[in-house]
């Protein structure tokens, strides 16, 4: 019997892409239900994360005019990856497997294809990797790259050129679920999970319609997030600055006795800069210090909520939870 798959869409403000989004998904599910690659009961599942625009409004309409689509709308805006979270949630509950892709039709749908062949090869995670960054612009290709060689740098276990167009299987996205991390890096965590995997290629589109959700900074404060969630390397970092500097200034310290007993030194000067060298590197030493623990602290004692689901529709109508 052909299992179920759902492909869970986040959507903030993407109601001029969304028709095309919704169109070209429902093709592609009924093209794999034809081959009887997937089940009937297979969705796409489109997760409204808060948006202001009509988005949530069309997806309710796409929701009653085809049971192959499902809606997910939550209280209020919580970011991609919560969002993300958010469908894969719902998604785990009723999917033997799904596929998470962006709504801007930059990621190539017929890479499902291909996932979901290497998902009967007995993968649990099959990550869509972009081929090239020809579509990207220069600064967008290079800061990208830059930010893929920091990570793997800081111990992060990443999948290069991959973003968030992945296959999970079911056991694959209830362990995902496992993880508590409030402050959430997807494509950082998701490695974390195990199980077997593999990778498909494709060629990356220019965004179909309406603006980019990354603008430079936003990109910036993501990959802020991915470090300090995923790492505490900069921290030890820190530490071992101080550690430097305390012992610069045992150089600095003999250097200064031996211009004192030569002679060549200002009244004062000697005891002056010794206090700031060493006061200094034993400041940083300590803040490193505390700083390792406060991040242990920091990345597993935070309690919010990740997101919260205002209401689901799927086969039973719209529902609030």
């Amino acid at each position: 019997m052909s299992e179920i798959l759902y492909i869970v869409v986040p959507c903030y403000n993407e109601q001029e892409v969304l028709p095309e989004t919704a169109a070209r998904l429902g093709r592609k599910l009924r093209e794999l239900q034809e081959k009887e690659w997937i089940n009937e009961r297979s969705r796409v599942l489109f997760v409204n994360d808060g948006s202001k625009d009509g988005t949530w409004n069309l997806i309710r309409q796409y929701c009653g005019e085809s049971e192959m689509f499902g809606g997910v709308n939550l209280s209020r805006n919580r970011g991609h990856q919560n969002a993300l979270l958010a469908g894969i949630t719902v998604a785990a509950e009723h999917a033997d497997m799904l596929v998470s892709m962006d709504a801007d039709l930059q990621d190539d749908i017929e890479a499902i294809d291909k996932m979901i062949l290497a998902y009967r090869q007995g993968n649990d995670v099959v990550y869509g990797v972009r081929s090239s960054r020809k579509t990207d612009s220069f600064l967008k290709r290079n800061t990208a790259q830059l930010f893929y060689r920091l990570m793997k740098f800081l111990g992060a276990e990443i999948v290069y050129n991959h973003a968030d167009y992945r296959l999970l299987s079911k056991r694959a996205a209830r362990a995902l679920l496992s993880f508590d991390e409030v402050n959430l890096f997807l494509r950082g965590i998701v490695p974390l999970v195990g199980f077997k995997s593999t990778s498909v290629y494709y060629e990356r589109a220019e965004r179909f319609a309406g603006k980019s959700k990354y603008p430079l900074g936003k990109m910036l404060t993501f990959a802020m997030e991915g470090i300090t969630s995923l790492s505490v390397k900069p921290i030890r970092m820190i530490t071992m600055g101080g550690a430097f500097i305390c012992l610069v200034s045992l150089f600095m310290l003999v250097k200064a006795i031996a211009d004192y007993c030569r002679g060549d030194v200002v009244p004062g000067w000697t005891s002056m800069m010794v206090s700031i060298w060493v006061l200094g590197g034993l400041q940083l030493f300590a803040i490193g210090v505390i700083g390792e623990y406060i991040g242990k602290t920091y990345l597993e004692t935070k309690g919010r909520p990740r997101f919260i689901i205002e209401s689901v529709i799927l086969d039973e109508g719209e529902q609030s939870l």
